[in-house]
């Protein structure tokens, strides 16, 4: 036991223990923090602190869920690109057997340009329909029915623009994503 262990009390495996189960806990918070199943930050979490890929059985004994549960997010991990399937030698057959992606610039660019830009194009798709569906029935809506129409499509050119705008940033951010140098900014002193 190392000194410093003994002198908070702890053994080495305790330790290591203890900093797994808090990572795993960081993790599904966060991943619920991003709209995301805190099951997935568990996962995410449990292969990128592996040494080595994790078959779905690994994965269930170790973060005690369902096979279900396990497969149901793996598919979604996989799918954002930030875990995916490998060949382990030895390794049985049929089970397969995952890693994590530990690129955090290409996960981040993944889900911005995955998810997040799907989520923007399709608001701004839903609300240029419903002003094209708004602006199609006016002529046979009474004055207040109107009055209401041209509410709604006033505040959701509004929405729209705003939109529109997150899609600006978040192209920006994934072309700048592109030119950065991951080291530069390890080495930036904050405080």
């Amino acid at each position: 036991m190392s000194k410093q262990a003994s002198q908070n009390g702890v053994n080495g495996s305790q330790a290591l223990q203890s900093v797994h189960d808090s990572m795993l806990d960081g993790l599904s918070q966060l991943a619920a923090y991003f709209g995301f199943s805190k099951v997935m930050g568990q996962l995410y979490g449990a292969l990128f602190l592996s040494a080595s890929p994790l078959s779905l059985d690994d994965l269930m004994e170790r973060l005690d869920i369902s096979k279900a549960s396990v497969s149901m997010n793996m598919k979604t991990l996989e799918h954002m690109g930030m875990v995916r399937q490998v060949w382990v030698k030895g390794g049985g057959g049929r089970r397969k057997y995952y890693e994590a992606e530990t690129d955090f610039l290409q996960i981040i660019t993944n889900i911005l340009s995955g998810r997040e830009m799907r989520d923007v194009e399709r608001a701004i798709s839903v609300m240029q329909d419903n002003t094209d569906l708004l602006r199609r029935n006016m002529e046979a809506m009474g004055n207040d029915e109107r009055y209401t129409a041209e509410v709604f499509i006033e505040r959701m050119a509004q929405m729209q623009t705003m939109f529109k705008f997150a899609q600006v940033l978040i192209t920006q951010i994934l072309q700048k994503v592109n030119d950065l140098n991951i080291e530069n900014i390890s080495q930036i002193d904050i405080g």
